[in-house]
Formats: structure tokens, sequence, C-alpha cells
């Protein structure tokens, strides 16, 4: 009897030895498998990195260089249309300055108007007004950059400094979206999109809630030349995908595509944010709701300069525009003395006139 007792010992310390193991072994793997995924992402966001070769890697418009984990800060999205110049020199198609409060836990989001009539000088060669998006292509083909230049333009039109910027073309967009499982938003009214990797096939988008992937998600933000575009611009559903997006990335079974995700970074997302102010707003920003997102919006006209259309935003609009946000990044008056609104404002009317 005490030697049965004794082998039943026996084998239970065995048993719990065995389970022992078999823990460690998981943890090892657990932790050899995260390292691994924090090391893709960290390799692939240092491949996407790329400087704004500012002085002291600051806006000019900035007294002193901001502290990421204290100080309030703006970054510009910028979408990047190159399908149609294979892969090179593309336009910012989409352009939405974001602005970010770690002690409110606030973020705005304000869409720049693509066709946003504004002045370029800093290139010789594309001296003039021009359209805003056309200020990444020119960027990029005079070596200037295409993100350095779209930056300063809107630097230039609200008057605040641009802290942080990502840049994604069309692929990478997809492919996130993909990666990420589709979104679902809120289709406010039905419409069609051609579809750019299927020979142009119209994609159709019915009201109410819809499930996307990553081709559907880029006509929905694409559209903006049927007439629904008037009462339900690609503004509003530019910021509609960005809040999906969000709601995707911060969900539990991301993690685990780590290593998809850490691809798309790599080839697709240029970007001046660097692994650990990622890995920062990850942390400061994952649990934020629909409260703390507010929308700004830039209000204008179409009009038509020297046979060009272009969106004239209006004067008192903008210049409210700039201390929303100047207030959200707790601001007053900027270093670098640049053109008030109120001067570049009469310059441009004066050259509408004119023409």
């Amino acid at each position: 009897m005490e030697q049965s007792r004794t082998s039943r010992n026996k084998q239970s310390n065995r048993w719990k030895r065995n389970i022992k193991y078999v823990l460690l072994f998981l943890l090892i793997i657990f932790i050899s498998v995260g390292s691994y995924l924090i090391y893709e992402v960290y390799t692939a966001a240092n491949k996407s990195y790329q400087e704004l070769e500012r002085a002291d890697n600051k806006s000019d418009l900035r007294k002193e260089a901001i502290t990421f984990s204290d100080d309030p800060i703006s970054m510009l999205l910028i979408g990047v249309e190159n399908y149609s110049t294979g892969g090179k020199d593309g336009r910012a198609d989409t352009q939405i300055v974001v602005t970010l409060n770690p002690e409110t836990k606030k973020v705005t989001m304000t869409s720049i108007p693509r066709d946003t009539r504004v002045k370029i000088d800093e290139i010789e060669a594309y001296s003039g007004y021009h359209k805003i998006n056309a200020a990444y292509s020119f960027g990029s083909l005079s070596g200037y950059g295409g993100s350095k230049l779209t930056v300063e333009k809107v630097e230039e039109l609200l008057n605040i400094p641009i802290d942080k910027y990502v840049a994604v073309d069309f692929d990478g967009f997809r492919d996130i979206i993909d990666t990420l499982g589709g979104v679902t938003v809120d289709v406010k009214e039905g419409f069609w999109e051609e579809n750019i990797y299927q020979n142009n096939e119209r994609i159709y988008f019915e009201e109410g809630p819809t499930h996307l992937n990553g081709e559907e998600a880029l006509a929905f933000v694409r559209m903006r030349r049927l007439a629904v575009n008037y009462t339900y611009p690609r503004e509003e559903r530019q910021r509609q995908l960005i809040r999906a997006a969000i709601k995707e990335t911060i969900s539990a079974g991301t993690i685990f595509k780590a290593n998809e995700i850490s691809t798309i970074l790599g080839k697709n997302i240029e970007t001046n944010l660097k692994p650990k102010e990622i890995y920062h707003l990850e942390r400061s920003y994952s649990s934020i709701g629909e409260d703390e997102m507010e929308t700004i919006h830039i209000e204008g006209t179409n009009q038509r300069v020297e046979g060009l259309s272009f969106f004239i935003p209006n004067e008192d609009n903008l210049n409210d525009v700039s201390e929303q946000l100047k207030q959200q990044l707790e601001l007053t008056n900027p270093q670098k003395s640049i053109p008030t609104i109120e001067e570049k404002f009469d310059q441009i009317y004066k050259e509408v006139n004119q023409s």
C-alpha cells in the first residue's frame, strides 16, 4: 500500500514537472514569436522612415522640438495616387491633418481639398499657382521631396506646424485594409465607383452598414465625379474609413498580423515617425472613442482661374480653422514669420480678379 502511494506520488511529481516544462516551453515560444513580430515591425518601420531634412528635425513653425509623449502633435496623412504613373511621382489625392493631444486624448481631423489653390515657389521649374495635390509630384520629380513639399504647403495654408507625416500609396492602402480583414462603414448614400484593379469594373455601394475589402475601400474613398459627391463628399468618406480602420487596428487579433503589416510598411509607406513613436501612439490612443474625435471643415468655393478649376477656401473660415488647430496644439504665435492668411488671400483674390 505504502509502495503504491509512493509510486503515485512519483507519477504525480513527474506529471507536475512535465506540466512545468510544457508551460515553460509555451512561454519561450510566446516570447520568441512576440520578439520576432516586434523585430519584424521595427525593421519594417525603419525601412519606411524618411525624415524631411528640416533644421533640428522640426517644423520651422516650432520654437522648440516637441516631446512626443508629452506635447500635442500634428500629423499629415497623405494618400498618394501613383497607379497611373507606374508607382512613381504620383499626386497627393488625400491630405488629412490630424492633431493629437496626449493630455485630453482628443483627436481632430481636417481634410484639405485636393484642388486647393496654393503658390509653389520652392522649385523654379514649377513656380506659380497650382492645386495642392500637385505639390507631391512636383517635389518628387524635382528631387526636392514629395512629402516635404506637401507638408510645407499645408503648413503655409493653415499656418500651423506639421510635426509628423505618413504617406501611403494605393497598393499599401488596399493591402492594409485586406490584412485587417476589411472594415465596416455606414454608407450614407448609394453610388458606384470604378475598380482600378479589375479593368475599371464598377463597384456599387448601397446605403447602410457595409463591410469593405481593400479594393472596395479604395473605391469608396476615391469617388468624386458623381453628383452624390456634393452631398456625400469624399472628405467625409475618407474620415469614415479612417475611423473604421482605427477600430480594426486596435482589435485583439491585429498583433497576429504584425508580420503581414510589417511587409506592407516596408514597401508602401513613408513616414518620419520613428518605431518607438509608432509604439507610443498605439499605447496612448488605442482606446480612443468617437466622442474624442472631432472633424474640422474647410469651407470654400470652386472657381475657374486661367481656365483651370480650383478650390478657393473662405478666408474667415480658414482663419477660424487655423485658430482651432492652434488651440488643439496649444500654440500661440508660430516661430517663423510667414504671410498671414489675410495676406495670402489678398494676393490670391488679386490674381483671381486679374485672370
